[in-house]
């Protein structure tokens, strides 16, 4: 078989079944911490420019897949594709991913200004000007030299969103973004995300249903069924 690389320069050796596999693709995902089992059997596939929202309570497993998605964790079994590329395999951690998960951690002792600077520095796609811009738009002053530290909840989470979204990246993970903000400031920065999220592929988790339906798309459902890990 010829042999194929995808966008990262990566070998594929199967270069028509990763063409299949753009936007998010997990099949066959198990997922167990002890005898817990978190994910048994879950399958989903987001096209790419979907949108994808969850609206479901806490211990449902949807942080746990949102985490196998990024590479931040791996699944006992099954395949994970983003992008093409297969996560944990051709990729440690999907290109072009923008990514909120939990509490968003960051340098403390730095402004949220100096913080973004740093991680966009690491890859260079944009500079100062873009930085600035989404914090206004997330409604957070650039200028401002307050540590992160000294941020409050909403505070954080509006960093959060800005950190995962500066980039423009194809790919959006979001895991409960708007929690601890105000209804003003809910109101402006989901519309805001709505518009990045345009056309991007965009796996949404939210505990309201009001969140989900704002930004359209389809709604998906994690598998909840009580199954040992190892079933088929």
């Amino acid at each position: 078989m010829e042999e194929t690389r995808n966008e990262n320069g990566q070998e594929n050796s199967n270069g028509k079944v990763h063409e299949r596999k753009q936007g998010i693709v997990v099949e066959h995902v198990y997922k167990s911490f002890g005898k817990e089992h978190v994910l048994v059997d879950v399958n989903l596939e987001i096209p790419p420019g979907k949108i994808y929202g969850v609206v479901g309570n806490n211990g449902s497993g949807k942080t746990v897949l949102m985490k196998c998605i990024c590479g931040f964790m791996h699944p006992d079994k099954g395949q994970i594709y983003v992008g093409g590329s297969r996560v944990g395999k051709e990729c440690d951690f999907p290109d072009k991913l923008g990514v909120i998960i939990e509490t968003p951690g960051f340098l403390p002792a730095l402004s949220g200004y100096k913080n973004l600077k740093i991680l966009a520095d690491l890859k260079g796609r944009i500079g100062k000007n873009e930085i600035i811009e989404t914090l206004q738009r997330v409604g957070l002053n650039p200028k401002m030299k307050k540590p992160v530290s000294k941020y409050s909840l909403g505070m954080r989470q509006r960093l959060g969103i800005a950190q995962a979204i500066m980039e423009n990246p194809d790919v959006l993970i979001l895991d409960e973004p708007f929690k601890g903000l105000d209804v003003t400031t809910k109101q402006i920065v989901m519309q805001y995300v709505k518009e990045k999220t345009a056309g991007k592929t965009t796996f949404l988790v939210t505990h309201d249903a009001a969140e989900a339906d704002f930004f359209g798309g389809n709604r998906w459902n994690l598998p909840t069924e009580n199954k040992n890990a190892n079933d088929e």
